[in-house]
């Protein structure tokens, strides 16, 4: 008997967003998902297909639960919302445990296709091609999830971590010393912007 009206997709995947802030993606399983349901392991599979499907819909949900940057209407900076949109994004995936795990992999769901359609409306109208727009679009996305991957990796890694992350720079390497000593201090969110700047200002239509 399908478990209709008991179950529901929505429930499975907050529950498993919960647990994924407990557990962590290596902990997760369909197992102990449906054990904290109180269900069948089999009864999650009326919903999802498998694994891979459930992760799918908790990349959906985490970038639903968190404030869009929609594309403006009007003329605008495109420069100032790639990065607001950056920002946003690496925040939802930092806003779990794991996140950008869970988000590695996935592409654009069906109910996501409108805000994608309106991030390449604003590049084109800027002067890039379709598929520059695209590139752009998730070049931007796969850098965001690879910098949200080593901050959420170093984190869990720091209580095991023996001193610094960068060794010591002696006299035989004067750029690095320097380049170390100006980011001295430089928090999270001043580094991913630094980052991504570089990243942005690169950007512009073929002629």
């Amino acid at each position: 008997m399908r478990p209709e009206g008991r179950l529901t997709r929505d429930t499975v995947v907050r529950a498993a967003l919960d647990l994924l802030n407990e557990v962590g993606m290596d902990g997760l399983s369909t197992r102990l998902l449906a054990a904290r349901l109180g269900v069948q392991s089999p009864t999650l599979y009326w919903h999802f297909r498998n694994k891979r499907a459930l992760l799918d819909a908790m990349a959906v949900a985490m970038l639903a639960r968190h404030k869009h940057v929609w594309p403006p209407e009007a003329e605008a900076d495109w420069r100032s919302w790639l990065t607001l949109n950056a920002r946003s994004f690496r925040h939802a995936l930092l806003a779990y445990r794991d996140g950008a795990r869970v988000h590695a992999g996935t592409g654009p769901a069906r109910e996501q296709i409108p805000l994608v359609e309106a991030q390449l409306r604003l590049l084109c109208g800027h002067g890039f091609a379709p598929a520059d727009a695209l590139s752009i679009v998730v070049a931007l996305s796969r850098f965001v999830v690879g910098w949200v991957l080593e901050e959420q990796a170093r984190a869990m890694d720091a209580p095991d971590r023996n001193g610094d992350i960068v060794p010591e720079v002696g006299p035989e390497a004067p750029l690095m010393a320097a380049a170390l000593a100006g980011i001295q201090g430089e928090s999270a969110d001043a580094a991913f912007d630094r980052a991504l700047g570089y990243f942005i200002a690169g950007l512009k239509p073929a002629e």
